[in-house]
């Protein structure tokens, strides 16, 4: 299978494009976000399905994914008669398995960031004089998202009641303002309401209101704007504009600052970077470079700046004169006015005007960490002519570029403890063995993202020395080295005994008492089945393991609880009882720790009903094995529970 088609299995919208922006595939979820099936997408433009507003920015990034590594941007997809969907959208290089070139097109989750979707509002809104706002029915709050300073100097706080704003409307207006908050899909049309300020005197308000939905899968608001459309005391708001503007300014900082702390991935400091960077700073365009382990820079950007520009950049090693790479060497903050100050300051370098966006535009290079050493990256943001920053703009970047330093250093390390981590998770689990006769298995399994990243959950698949195949999953107690080679050292002992006790009450019993004997400081959870692939003939046994789930192929599914005992290496003599069973031809078997099916805000038949309903749509469907782990691990993975994952999944064609 084209290892790039895989990425149109994922859950978000995704689609691969061809480099001029034609569209050769696409998963459901880009054809639903798209507003129509997906053989009338297939070979045509992605600008084209998209309203006019959306297409110079689809067209920016599908351009600069071909000529660099990623560009992300936030896109509006209308939807007729429903509430619009707003994404951050990443356009990136793939290469299919006969070496085509593609751009792979994609809704990210910014499920931990959704103030980042509302950027280009806010900006848009504060270009066109407008204040934008959110209401919210439940609390009948509505709350202050920024825009135009003047329009926000009307309202005492950033969040007020309704009932504070009925009371400053004129008492004629106020069903034109209850029609604007009804909770419908429509955009409603502009309407002027007389609104009464703090010091008595009437502003003439134009108001429209619209449904928003943030993300993908995300929430539905009602969003607003404000257009004071009154003359009166022009002074008197300018000043208050300045103050506000100073305000919200501040705002724009610390949202920035608690976004890079956040930050727990390299992709998710360049959502946080690229999203925000320009716009806090009022430039015309952003890159984030970093150094990689061969000491050469890998820069994305935020479409802002000229591919080729971008180009010029990337892939240029340390070693090398211009501006970019000596920042990052030195560690010091460059502020370079125009091509003219550019040239003047390298005039022999690499740095030719050809790699300079404009003549007259100014870029502002800071390194990232602290200053005075060789710094991990930097960011750059480009400006119009006649930008000239002020000492505070100088002093917030640097200070911002050091939280997104320390940011990096703190994920690498990470990374690097995960890939040690997921080195030895992958040597302590199994392969499954290939071409069962009659069965077709598949496992999939994630640790929890705490500690070093490495769980006691199991799965094991093997043939026994009669012909059936033996199947288990278990949890071992905690989330640590030692809760890995305690996993271990119970999948092993199972094993063993296997090749002389093939009955799972048998191997359950003795793996019990041999954990008692040996005194080990853990307990574990356990399934076992024994599967006869001819007969379908299922034995199986369980230690305080949950239920297992049947997916059959006409779409219905059941909770199959196993008859059993305690969990293992707790109570000695306890005896494990078994039950069997046959399993039908096309029906899946799903077996689950319990990191799948409960969590803090889903109980355990909860969790069970919501993972069978999806394994039954996948065998209904016709999905493989394979396909079907692959989705109940995903299911299970948004549901960001804290605890390890492991799934398998066994099906009898």
């Amino acid at each position: 299978m084209d290892a790039s088609n895989e990425l149109l299995r994922k859950a978000e919208p995704s689609a691969l494009l061809y480099p001029d922006g034609i569209v050769r595939s696409l998963n459901r979820s880009m054809a639903t976000a798209l507003d129509r099936p997906a053989n009338r997408c297939v070979g045509r433009f992605l600008r084209e399905l998209l309203p006019e507003s959306q297409r110079n920015v689809v067209e920016g990034i599908v351009a600069h994914a071909g000529k660099h590594r990623l560009a992300m941007q936030v896109l509006e997809l209308p939807r007729q008669g429903r509430a619009s969907v707003v994404a951050l959208i990443e356009a990136r290089p793939v290469t299919s398995a006969g070496g085509e070139q593609l751009v792979w097109v994609h809704s990210l989750n910014v499920s931990n960031d959704l103030g980042s979707l509302l950027i280009p509002f806010r900006l848009s809104a504060r270009s066109a004089g407008l204040g934008l706002c959110m209401y919210l029915p439940q609390v009948r709050q509505i709350e202050w998202l920024g825009g135009a300073p003047a329009v926000a100097a009307l309202f005492p706080e950033d969040s007020v009641s309704l009932p504070w704003v009925v009371r400053h409307i004129h008492t004629d207006d106020r069903p034109s303002l209850r029609r604007l908050l009804r909770s419908d899909n429509s955009r409603r049309s502009w309407t002027t309401l007389r609104f009464q300020g703090d010091q008595g005197d009437w502003h003439r308000l134009a108001c429209q209101t619209r449904r928003i939905q943030l993300g993908y899968e995300g929430p539905e608001q009602i969003f607003g704007m404000i257009r004071d459309d009154t003359c009166d005391e022009a002074r008197r708001r300018e000043m208050v504009a300045a103050v506000e503007a100073q305000r919200r300014r501040a705002d724009e900082i610390a949202e920035f600052s608690s976004a890079l702390i956040t930050a727990s991935t390299e992709q998710e400091l360049r959502q946080v970077v690229l999203t925000r960077l320009a716009a806090t700073f009022a430039g015309t365009g952003a890159a984030l470079a970093l150094v990689d382990d061969e000491e050469h820079l890998s820069v994305s950007s935020d479409a802002g700046l000229p591919s080729w520009h971008v180009d010029a950049l990337h892939c240029r090693s340390l070693d090398e004169q211009g501006p970019l790479p000596h920042a990052i060497r030195t560690g010091e903050p460059l502020f370079i006015r125009n091509q003219e100050d550019l040239l003047r300051r390298w005039p022999n370098g690499d740095a030719a005007p050809l790699a300079w966006p404009g003549p007259d535009v100014a870029m502002s290079i800071t390194p990232l960490g602290l200053g005075g050493a060789q710094a991990p990256g930097a960011w750059v943001v480009t400006y119009d002519s006649g930008h000239h920053p002020s000492p505070d703009e100088k002093a917030f970047m640097i200070t911002l570029a050091e939280l997104a330093g320390q940011a990096l250093g703190r994920i690498r390390s990470q990374q690097a403890r995960l890939e040690l981590a997921t080195a030895v998770q992958d040597h302590m689990l199994p392969k499954l063995p290939e071409n069962l006769p009659g069965l077709e298995v598949a496992a999939r399994y994630r640790p929890c993202r705490a500690g070093l990243d490495i769980g006691g959950d199991w799965y094991d698949a093997f043939l026994m020395t009669d012909g059936a195949i033996a199947v288990e999953i278990g949890d071992a107690q905690g989330h640590d080295v030692d809760a890995a080679a305690f996993m271990g050292q119970v999948r092993s002992s199972m094993r063993a005994l296997a090749a002389h006790e093939p009955d799972p009450s048998s191997v359950l019993t003795h793996t019990n008492q041999l954990l008692i004997a040996m005194g080990a400081p853990r307990f574990a959870s356990c399934t076992m089945l024994r599967i006869d692939p001819h007969s379908g003939r299922v034995t199986g046994a369980n230690a305080g393991h949950v239920p297992l789930l049947a997916a059959h192929q006409d779409g219905s599914h059941e909770i199959h609880a196993l008859p059993g005992g305690p969990v293992l290496g707790i109570l000695p003599n306890a005896d494990y009882p078994q039950e069997t069973f046959t399993l039908d031809r096309d029906t899946a078997l799903v077996m689950v720790t319990d990191g799948v099916v409960e969590g803090p805000d889903l109980s355990l038949d909860a969790g069970l009903e919501h993972t069978g309903t999806l394994a039954a749509r996948a065998v209904h469907d016709g999905l493989s094995a394979d396909e079907t782990a692959d989705l109940v691990l995903d299911a299970a993975v948004a549901l960001n529970h804290p605890d390890d994952l492991a799934v398998l999944v066994v099906r009898r064609t």
